[in-house]
């Protein structure tokens, strides 16, 4: 599993269903997990997104379908972010820097 960063933007349409329905919000990450993706944290955030969503998923196709899943309903844009531990990507650093 791998973790990944949603940063996610309401449409029109979705900040008038979240007027109407603020639950909706956890039902999303209940959606979420039904495709086998763990939410591990989520935000409500000002400035340019509404959300931070960090999730634990099994590979790119799968945060792919559920970018493309939720945001065919016409409710959120999404940006998703694959994220690396900073000791990985440190550790990575050197095994590059050894190699040249």
């Amino acid at each position: 599993m791998s973790v990944y960063i949603l940063l996610s933007k309401l449409t029109t349409e979705g900040r008038k269903t979240i007027k109407e329905r603020p639950g909706r919000i956890k039902e999303v990450g209940d959606e979420i997990e039904n495709l086998g993706v763990k939410v591990i944290e989520q935000y409500a955030t000002l400035g340019p997104y509404d959300f931070v969503t960090v999730i634990d998923a099994p590979d790119n196709e799968t945060v792919s379908e559920l970018s493309v899943d939720l945001c065919s309903r016409g409710t959120i844009e999404i940006m998703s972010l694959a994220a690396v531990p900073v000791d990985s990507y440190v550790d990575a650093l050197k095994s590059a820097k050894k190699i040249k």
